[in-house]
């Protein structure tokens, strides 16, 4: 099979499997609290695995945001924040730890002004900065590594060699 077909057929795997994922977690409450944990952030450890994964992600939070009736600001930073962790975490790729800081990165610097400025939450921004990146941490940093011990170990990656 040609190669930029799976590219771009892995990039809609990861894009629909980060949706369902936010649905999911929508669905449990879990992405509407304090501390918000979606699930479908710890698909954020994929590119160190897939370059694929870059655009997936990207795609996935757009839709994700579409889907789940954010306001258009949010749509459009929340993505950008993604794609600006995917794109770190695949500079960082040979190193797991470090690969994770990407995306809690942006989205932990990005997100609280989506919070306060788009959604008007009246709470100081150290404390949208604090629970954001409380929940980007579980997210990314501890089922992200979960995730990407569990690719490392039982991942057979050269179909997309």
């Amino acid at each position: 099979m040609n190669k930029s077909v799976k590219y771009i057929a892995l990039g809609g795997m990861i894009a629909a499997l980060y949706v369902v994922l936010t649905y999911i977690c929508n669905l449990l409450g879990l992405a509407s609290g304090v501390i918000q944990v979606r699930f479908s952030e710890m698909l954020c450890v994929l590119p160190c695995f897939f370059p694929a994964a870059i655009p997936g992600l990207f795609v996935g939070c757009l839709l994700s945001n579409i889907l789940t009736g954010c306001a258009l600001w949010d749509v459009v930073f929340g993505s950008i924040a993604t794609l600006i962790g995917a794109l770190g975490t695949y500079a960082f790729r040979k190193n797991r730890f470090l690969a994770v800081i990407p995306p809690i990165a942006a989205n932990t610097i990005i997100v609280p002004f989506v919070l306060r400025y788009v959604y008007g939450a009246p709470d100081a921004m150290w404390f949208l900065f604090l629970t954001v990146f409380a929940g980007e941490f579980i997210s990314v940093g501890i089922l992200g590594l979960i995730l990407h011990a569990a690719m490392k170990k039982y991942g057979n990656h050269t179909w997309m060699k």
